[in-house]
């Protein structure tokens, strides 16, 4: 017999952090949770919030982070809180704390995976697995991290987002054991019989406009010249306007990519700075070479993308996805926003806009990443 628990959805736009936990709770509570999840706007007060999660999901494993905006049951929104719980009776669930990511080793990431892969072997014998990766947005540690958790975890897929904050760049935070952490990251293992996939897109092509890194700064992903010139100035002068008018929105429409093993990767700029330079979003270093890219229909390419997870593991009862803060903006920009609110309500899709995206041990930007989950429980191969 199919058990009849399902993933819980919920989300409130209450702006005071305690209604809104208890909204939420109200929403996603259900018996024998396995583990809580959620997403919620910096503007709340985090140490009220954190408060009344430990209150009323007492017993319960719940893990969160902090948005550039959030998606959920109310759709795409901003100062809201969502998330979902997992029932036990179809999932298995393990979690960790990474801590101090400004000193994180190799070998620690892969004694985290190690001690998280034997606690979740010795609840659950049988299901198939993969991890979700929350990580501090501002941490520019996400590359490090990625690669060693993914190597660590061998054939088990990871998905991930960093965690955001709005439009500020100031300080992100992830939740775990009661309370948020910031230079910190979350790893959590699931192990369910419910077929699931995970995804990732992204609606922009290369074009021939080359931009050659002659001077970066890679431990702070800052690019000083491109094709020996001021970066900001080639940037803006490539593109045919003036580097004063260089904004977040132009980032958005006009990001570069970087070719690795045949893709095109997005490399999405976060800020022009007063000196000329440009802050990029995931790492870079000298002598790369970038093409700015174009971009192509993105109703068209979610639609293609919901289409073909319809078709592996049918109409799914929950999206986790983690989308871009540049697609939040670029989106914001067009009449696009209540189609892609449509499709996301359509899929049952909860998730959050990010600092950046984490899939197949590659951080990466200006994506769409995230897991679909079934309902059917006949074995199916992820792989």
């Amino acid at each position: 017999m199919v058990n009849q628990a399902q993933i819980r959805r919920a989300h409130s736009c209450a702006t005071d952090a305690r209604e809104a936990v208890r909204e939420f709770h109200v929403g996603v509570a259900q018996p024998a949770m396995e583990l809580v999840i959620f997403f919620c706007s910096s503007e709340y007060d985090l140490t009220v919030l954190a408060e009344e999660m430990r209150s009323l999901f007492a017993g319960v494993q719940v893990v969160g982070c902090t948005t550039a905006g959030e998606i959920g049951p109310a759709g795409y929104r901003e100062h809201s809180l969502t998330g979902a719980s997992f029932p036990a009776s179809s999932f298995n669930a393990v979690s960790g704390l990474i801590e101090r990511l400004q000193l994180f080793t190799i070998s620690g990431g892969q004694a985290l995976v190690r001690d998280l892969l034997q606690n979740l072997r010795r609840c659950t014998p049988t299901g198939n697995s993969f991890a979700l990766l929350l990580i501090d947005g501002l941490s520019m540690r996400e590359e490090a991290v990625t690669r060693t958790i993914q190597s660590a975890l061998g054939r088990i897929p990871l998905v991930g987002g960093s965690a955001g904050d709005g439009e500020k760049f100031g300080r992100t935070h992830v939740y775990f054991e009661g309370r948020f952490h910031s230079d910190s990251a979350v790893l959590i293992l699931f192990a369910t019989r419910l077929p699931f996939r995970l995804f990732k897109t992204q609606h922009f092509v290369a074009t021939d406009q080359r931009l050659v890194v002659t001077e970066a700064d890679p431990a702070l992903r800052i690019v000083k010249e491109i094709n020996g010139l001021p970066a900001a100035e080639e940037y803006a002068r490539i593109l045919g306007i003036d580097a004063h008018d260089l904004s977040p929105k132009r980032f958005a429409a006009w990001p570069v990519v970087v070719l690795i093993n045949a893709t095109n990767y997005v490399r999405s700029i976060q800020k022009a700075n007063p000196d000329g330079s440009l802050t990029f979003f995931c790492a870079i270093e000298n002598g790369l070479v970038l093409r700015v890219a174009k971009g192509v229909d993105l109703i068209e390419n979610l639609e293609e993308t919901f289409t073909r997870i319809h078709g592996e593991i049918g109409q799914p009862q929950f999206v986790l996805g983690c989308d871009c803060i540049l697609r939040k903006l670029e989106i914001g920009q067009s009449p696009l926003k209540g189609r892609v609110n449509e499709l996301f309500l359509r899929n049952n899709t909860t998730g959050f806009n990010t600092y950046g995206e984490q899939f197949d041990g590659v951080h990466v930007n200006q994506t769409l990443v995230g897991v679909a989950i079934g309902t059917d429980t006949t074995e199916m191969n992820h792989a």
